[in-house]
């Protein structure tokens, strides 16, 4: 069962204005963790599928957030810079080739690629691939917030069998649950996640 197939994605992840405006103050830690938290994965994973090594990919998550805090305030002043999903990317992108250029160098394998521009594996649909870490980042932020808010048991039920794909027999046995109360978890979660994607969706923050 594909989780891409289970949950509709809305075409845009959320960025709250309200999070970005607190971003401006280098001193609030709590905000910036709430960004990295939120960004990282999205990054990290936006750099593997581009070709980089984990270490390579743990920098440019780096780098990427310490360039996120010299510009957010630019960002916010100059909307031509589009929307906050795009201008990351970009930014991601940037970071990823200067780690393609410190390979070339390092490996004496020829020049630098351009400036701006991907090499590697992913070249081609680096766009693609964005655009589907961007999706799945926002699922699973939605699976989090329904997470903290129902119980225990019944969650553990659908990661059993909607995530992790046990057939719904082994998990009735490992839970020492009934058939029907596993459907009806997995019924109410997945309502539940899918409205909340449909909240994060239409807040009124959205950029």
């Amino acid at each position: 069962m594909n989780l891409a197939m289970t949950f509709q994605f809305p075409d845009l992840a959320p960025t709250r204005y309200s999070l970005l405006n607190r971003l401006r103050d280098w001193d609030d830690q709590q905000s910036w963790k709430d960004f990295f938290d939120t960004y990282w994965r999205l990054i990290y994973s936006f750099a593997r599928k581009s070709g980089l090594t984990e270490a390579e990919a743990e920098d440019v998550v780096q780098e990427t957030v310490i360039s996120v805090a010299k510009d957010i305030q630019k960002f916010k002043q100059d909307r031509s810079l589009g929307s906050f999903k795009g201008w990351l990317r970009n930014i991601a992108r940037w970071r990823i080739a200067d780690q393609l250029r410190k390979r070339a160098r390092s490996a004496r394998e020829g020049e630098a690629t351009a400036a701006g521009e991907i090499s590697g594996p992913a070249a081609t649909n680096w766009e693609a691939i964005w655009e589907e870490e961007w999706q799945a980042n926002l699922l699973e932020t939605a699976m989090e917030n329904v997470k903290r808010r129902v119980k225990e048991e019944q969650y553990q039920m659908f990661d059993l069998y909607v995530v992790k794909q046990w057939p719904v027999g082994k998990v009735a046995r490992m839970l020492g649950v009934g058939v029907g109360r596993i459907y009806l978890a997995k019924h109410r979660i997945s309502a539940l996640i899918k409205k909340e994607m449909r909240r994060l969706e239409k807040n009124p923050d959205l950029l």
